[in-house]
């Protein structure tokens, strides 16, 4: 991995000619790894401070990736609360304590609470004051840590652009077929923006993407009034299936088609009661 270190803090030690950046959920994908410096902030109880949740769910993000994550005082703390366990407060003094977390390796304590531990990629320190071997440990350790995993199904399909290249081969398939291309030709009028539309429904529906607006629509209520019945959904989710598997990989085609089984159970409840409703993706 080439990219720079992310923190989240530019409290840091000297990291031997390590480019740094400020930790931004966008910047995880590329990231050789994520620094949580200590900043003398609670961890226990962030009810005064509403950003630690902004900092969690990138702690989060990051070990879902598998992007390596080196957390120090209270940033020892919040990879600790990130990876679900229990974080104890303190009167100040002293950083706020985690406990082991599940399936991590202690390797000194401080009492009852661990002082060191590791898991997979997450390396903690409790003490404010991180040794500079364990740093170069884990800088050393990088290299050897480049792979990384999707960090949401919308990873996994491709993107905002594969989702958007699967919808637009979808709906010109649509048009053209006999029994779903009527429905398409009566209720749509502006195709550029129902492609638009429809996009941003997947890409919410699988992730979403930072800096691209979520979808806030009503899944029912877009379907609703359509006549269609149970055939066009039948057909709506053939139809989705082969253009998924025309245009993407098999793994992210499977992903597709699955999570459209699913909304097309909810949906198919209502159309199987003659309320009209056809599948997500429609208008």
């Amino acid at each position: 991995m080439t990219g720079p270190l992310l923190s989240t803090s530019s409290l840091l030690p000297d990291l031997g000619g390590w480019a740094v950046q400020a930790a931004r959920p966008e910047r995880l994908a590329g990231a050789a790894g994520l620094l949580l410096p200590h900043d003398g902030l609670p961890v226990a109880d962030v009810r005064a401070h509403p950003e630690r949740w902004e900092t969690l769910a990138l702690v989060t993000g990051a070990l879902r990736r598998g992007v390596p994550v080196l957390g120090w005082g209270s940033g020892a703390a919040l990879l600790g609360r990130a990876l679900g366990t229990a974080v104890t407060a303190t009167d100040g003094s002293a950083p706020d304590r985690s406990a082991l977390p599940r399936g991590a390796q202690a390797h000194a304590w401080a009492g009852t609470h661990p002082l060191h531990w590791t898991l997979d990629r997450a390396v903690a320190w409790a003490e404010p004051e991180l040794p500079p071997a364990l740093l170069a440990a884990f800088l050393a350790a990088l290299p050897g840590w480049t792979d990384r995993r999707p960090g949401s199904p919308l990873e996994e399909v491709g993107g905002a652009a594969a989702v958007r290249e699967v919808v637009t081969a979808f709906y010109a398939r649509a048009r053209a077929d006999a029994l779903l291309g009527p429905v398409f030709a009566e209720h749509v009028e502006d195709w550029p923006a129902h492609l638009e539309r429809v996009t941003a429904f997947w890409v919410t529906l699988l992730g979403g993407e930072p800096g691209r607006a979520a979808w806030r629509g009503n899944l029912n209520a877009a379907h609703a009034g359509l006549g269609v019945r149970a055939a066009h959904l039948g057909r709506w989710l053939a139809l989705w299936d082969e253009t998924a598997r025309a245009v993407l990989p098999a793994d992210a085609a499977a992903l597709l088609s699955a999570r459209a089984a699913v909304m097309g159970e909810r949906l198919g409840g209502a159309a199987r009661a003659g309320s009209g409703t056809s599948q997500a993706g429609g208008t």
